[in-house]
């Protein structure tokens, strides 16, 4: 897909280092704006019955770790498989170069798998799962790679719902408004939908940003 890249700089706007990661010429994301990766994990593990416990965690994408560390955050999580695709992002986790995610990988509960997300989950299912929480493209119709598209699509989505475990959880990260479109798409397969605005201040622009967090059960 290109070449990634994790760039340290000192913002004078918030006075702190900023950690982006970049595909190519393509910005993907920066430890300036977290807010709704961490609402990722957190509005999908409140999804779950909350006397389900030792619950199994699958995070599509790694990044800057964020969802992994606030997923590992709820007590409840007793094993949580991060699956990623680039070796380099597993590398900078493993080496702690993100100050944010130290611990992470060596965290006894957490597996760092170096594998295709799309490719997985469109296979026979191994071990099933409580939740999958996904941030990989940008939006349903925005993705990394031609490739991710058939995921987004009723067959993708009901092979995918085939790795979660009865009452499961299907968590999505976006960086577009809520989509009517998707939220139907959503529903032929869940009989539970819902779309969560996640707003958030913006020290760039000085004003206010917002990503959608989908969350979908039976």
């Amino acid at each position: 897909m290109g070449e990634i890249s994790l760039r340290r700089r000192y913002d004078l706007v918030a006075r702190t280092d900023v950690y982006e990661v970049r595909l190519g010429d393509e910005y993907l994301m920066s430890s300036l704006f977290t807010a709704s990766e961490r609402a990722l994990a957190d509005l999908g593990l409140a999804r779950l019955d909350r006397d389900r416990d030792r619950l199994t965690v699958m995070v599509g994408g790694l990044g800057l770790g964020y969802t992994a560390v606030q997923a590992l955050a709820d007590p409840r999580v007793a094993e949580l498989t991060v699956v990623e695709y680039s070796r380099p992002v597993l590398d900078w986790h493993r080496r702690e170069l993100l100050p944010d995610a130290k611990g992470l990988a060596t965290d006894p509960r957490c597996r760092l798998v170096e594998d295709d997300f799309f490719r997985r989950v469109s296979e026979e299912p191994e071990e099933r799962y409580d939740a999958i929480l996904l941030d990989i493209d940008h939006t349903p119709d925005h993705t990394l790679h031609p490739s991710h598209a058939p995921f987004y699509s009723v067959a993708g989505l009901r092979a995918m719902a085939r790795h979660l475990t009865d009452g499961g959880v299907f968590g999505l990260w976006s960086d577009d408004p809520p989509d009517a479109g998707f939220e139907a798409l959503l529903g032929q397969v869940f009989a539970e939908v819902s779309s969560h605005p996640v707003a958030f201040a913006n020290p760039v622009t000085g004003g206010e940003s917002s990503c959608t967090v989908y969350v979908a059960g039976s």
